[in-house]
C-alpha cells in the first residue's frame, strides 16, 4: 500500500477585480440577512475575505504532499522565482505555477491507492479537482469516491476529519490543532502563522512562508494519521 497524506493552501481573487454580476450573485443574500448596517457589513467582509474557500473564486498558491512509506515530502507553491526549490528538512519547496503543481500531483498519484486529508473531502479534494478541471489537468484518481471505505473501490481516501468524529458522531468536530493539542502533536499553528494568515502572506509576497506553512500541516496531519492507525483500526 502506498500512502499519501496532502494538503493544499488557498488565496482569493480580488474582490474589486470581480465583474458586478459575479459580486451581486456572491452577495444578494446579505441584504435580506443583516438586520443592521454594523451586521451588513461583517457578513460583506466575511464575503470578500473567503473567497479564497472555493475554487469559483479563489486559486491554490501551495500543495504539500508527504510519502509515508519513503518518509519524504515535497511543497509545491507558486511564487515570484519559478524553478526555484530548496531542502526543508524532509520536503523539497518548489516554486512553480498552480497548472505546474497541479500537472505534477496527478502524475504523482496515479502510483497511490491511499490518500490521507483533514477536511479533505469537504475542502481540499474538491478544491483540486475543479482547479484541475478550470486548469486543463485531468485528475488520474477519484478523491470523492464514496464517503465511506466500503463504498471506495478504487483508491482510499482517509478523511482524518471524517474518520476521528466517526463520520459527524461527535456532537463537535474539532479542527487540526485541537487534534494535535489533544494528541500531544506540534500544531502548525504554533509556528505563528494560521490558514487565515495565508491570503495576507501572498499580498505581501511571502510565498516562502506560505510553503513552510504548509509544509508543517502536512506533518501534523501525518503524525494524527499515525496515531489513527495505531488506536483507531482493530486488528484482527
Amino acid at each position: 500500500m502506498a500512502t499519501l497524506i496532502l494538503d493544499i493552501e488557498t488565496v482569493g481573487e480580488d474582490w474589486d477585480e470581480l465583474d458586478s454580476v459575479t459580486q451581486k450573485a456572491l452577495t444578494r443574500w446579505v441584504a435580506k440577512t443583516a438586520r443592521t448596517q454594523e451586521e451588513y457589513q461583517v457578513l460583506l467582509d466575511d464575503i470578500r475575505n473567503g473567497l479564497g474557500f472555493s475554487p469559483l473564486t479563489g486559486y491554490m498558491v501551495a500543495l504539500g504532499v508527504y510519502d509515508l512509506e519513503r518518509a519524504q515530502g515535497a511543497v509545491y507553491y507558486t511564487g515570484a522565482d519559478t524553478g526555484v526549490s530548496e531542502q526543508y528538512g524532509d520536503f523539497v519547496l518548489k516554486s512553480c505555477s498552480e497548472l505546474q503543481m497541479l500537472t505534477e500531483f496527478w502524475d504523482a498519484a496515479r502510483s497511490y491507492d491511499t490518500f490521507v486529508t483533514f477536511n479533505g473531502r469537504c475542502f481540499d479534494a474538491p478544491f483540486l479537482i475543479h482547479r484541475s478541471a478550470i486548469l486543463g489537468v485531468h485528475p488520474t484518481r477519484n478523491l470523492m469516491e464514496g464517503r465511506y471505505p466500503y463504498l471506495q473501490k478504487t483508491v482510499r481516501h482517509i478523511d482524518l476529519q471524517d474518520e476521528l468524529t466517526f463520520y459527524g458522531a461527535m456532537q463537535r468536530k474539532g479542527n487540526l490543532h485541537l487534534f494535535c493539542r489533544a494528541y500531544g502533536i506540534a500544531s502548525p499553528k504554533e509556528q505563528g502563522v494560521s490558514g487565515d494568515d495565508v491570503a495576507e502572506l501572498f499580498r505581501r509576497k511571502k510565498f516562502r512562508d506560505i510553503a513552510v506553512y504548509n509544509a508543517h500541516d502536512v506533518r501534523a496531519t501525518t503524525a494524527l494519521y499515525e496515531k489513527y492507525t495505531r488506536y483507531f483500526i482493530l486488528q484482527s
